[in-house]
């Protein structure tokens, strides 16, 4: 079968290896789509020996299996179902694995995976394969990052609410802040196509770095951190601050006064239980039109190199790695 390998220093070429074999309580999965995501980045500039990708689509290709046939989500988190997170519904914080698909088990940039049963998600007939992958992360990590944050800020409050970065998980927050009933939504990004997209949904413009606003609450998308330290300095007395966007540097934080002299929340929000998926299932039937405009481009793993090349550019919002 066909793979991509990240040799690191922005390198990536497609090479063969054998097709995966089912171990026990596995199933063989036919990759259909794999969308790019941010996070990979790390991957392409560092390397790994894992095949990374971890927005999958495949079809179950296990004869004699209950799921054999049917397309199936990834579910990244392995999960035991036992431990006290697990059995509590927080599958996404299991206490006895640390395995995620595509990170440190082979992923989705590749025609073939292995996934343990647990970890799939049948999709219904009426979700499109472009649409599906969105239910992972752009879908799922921002609505579980909203939802978990919505007691402590109602959207009954009327407080304007902040997105930073406007890219698939910040575009997928502003859809689920405007779906909980959050009416006043602003935006920040330094890409001017994707400022424009966040317009079109109905978000205002907060220019990047400025700090003459406050807000009740912010939702922290890009990972960055002079934006995870802004938003430390704007978030209101009693507001909150959720991170939701990934980096895995040191942030070196430097309490200012406007930081010091509040109380406030500080959230950190990690992916979405599987509990949440028929949540996440409406959101997508609710504005199917909205989130293909987040789907830019599908391509086959030959372009992978090049076009994972584009979406570190900011020239793409969600591309989709397509195999027939």
């Amino acid at each position: 079968m066909q793979v991509a390998v990240f040799h690191g220093d922005r390198h990536i070429t497609i090479g063969e290896a054998p097709l995966p074999v089912a171990g026990h309580d596995e199933v063989l999965l036919k990759v259909r789509r794999t969308a790019l995501c941010g996070s990979d980045t790390k991957l392409w500039l560092k390397g790994t020996d894992i095949t990374p990708g971890h927005e999958i689509l495949g079809l179950v290709q296990q004869p004699g299996h209950a799921l054999d046939g049917q397309r199936c989500l990834v579910y990244i988190p392995v999960h035991c179902g036992a431990c006290d997170a697990c059995r509590a519904g927080d599958t996404q914080m299991c206490l006895n694995e640390s395995v995620l698909v595509g990170w440190n088990r082979p992923g989705g940039y590749a025609e073939y995976l292995t996934v343990p049963e647990p970890c799939l998600l049948p999709v219904p007939d009426d979700i499109e394969d472009d649409l599906a992958p969105l239910l992972l992360d752009t879908i799922g990590t921002a609505a579980h990052g909203i939802r978990f944050v919505q007691p402590l800020v109602p959207p009954e409050t009327s407080h304007p609410v902040l997105v930073l970065g406007a890219g698939p998980v910040g575009m997928g927050a502003l859809m689920a802040l405007h779906s909980s009933g959050y009416t006043d939504l602003y935006v920040s990004d330094p890409r001017e196509r994707r400022l424009q997209l966040a317009e079109s949904f109905g978000a205002k413009r907060h220019p990047v770095g400025d700090t003459s606003r406050r807000f009740k609450l912010i939702v922290e998308c890009s990972g960055a951190h002079a934006a995870r330290s802004l938003g430390m300095e704007i978030v209101l007395p009693r507001g909150v601050l959720i991170l939701i966007g990934e980096n895995d540097q040191p942030w070196p934080v430097q309490e200012s006064r406007a930081i010091r002299r509040k109380d406030f929340y500080m959230v950190r929000s990690f992916y979405f239980p599987k509990g949440d998926f028929a949540l996440n299932l409406a959101l997508l039937r609710s504005a199917k039109a909205r989130y293909r405009e987040l789907v830019d481009a599908r391509f086959g793993i030959d372009q992978l190199p090049g076009m994972f090349g584009r979406f570190v550019a900011g020239e793409l919002l969600k591309p989709m790695l397509a195999f027939a």
